[in-house]
């Protein structure tokens, strides 16, 4: 498989979104829920990980590439449609899929809050000390292993959520 197919196939908020939902669907009660999915966040930052270079992009280039939005916007999607879907799954109980999806909005919320910064161009000082906060955080790896790690995520939580 080509190295650029490799990297369009990239997940960096799904792994946190699925975690967001497996902890929205066996803790439930959403005010435990929520903080913990928001917890997690920073909890999987330690688990070596890949994704594209958005601050050392912004920093040579005045913003990510096209080919990190494209991936970030392919991410996303798949994030969205993933909790949504996990969402969908929990109907007709309508508490439990909103809190599926407060936990999925939360646990990725971290990141989120860089996004102006990143691909609007808003580059608020807080922000700036934010980004700096989490890369302090995340263990990056290598594309494969990297990657590999990130689908571990994703199945362990699947596998959690679904038994």
């Amino acid at each position: 498989m080509k190295r650029s197919l490799i990297i369009m196939l990239t997940v960096l908020e799904t792994p946190h979104a699925i975690v967001g939902a497996a902890i929205a669907t066996k803790v439930v009660h959403p005010a435990l829920a929520i903080p913990l999915s928001f917890a997690s966040h920073f909890i999987l930052e330690k688990v070596p990980h890949w994704n594209p270079h958005l601050n050392t992009e912004t920093e040579k280039f005045g913003r990510p590439t096209k080919r990190s939005t494209t991936i970030v916007i392919i991410d996303a999607t798949t994030a969205l449609v993933s909790g949504g879907y996990i969402a969908y799954r929990a109907l007709p109980n309508t508490a439990l899929a909103l809190t599926i999806l407060a936990c999925c909005f939360f646990s990725v919320l971290p990141d989120v809050i860089e996004g102006p910064y990143f691909f609007l161009g808003l580059r608020d000082k807080a922000v700036k000390r934010w980004i700096k906060f989490q890369k302090s955080l995340q263990v990056d790896t290598e594309i494969v292993p990297g990657l590999l790690s990130q689908f571990v995520v994703i199945a362990a939580a699947l596998w959690w959520m679904f038994t």
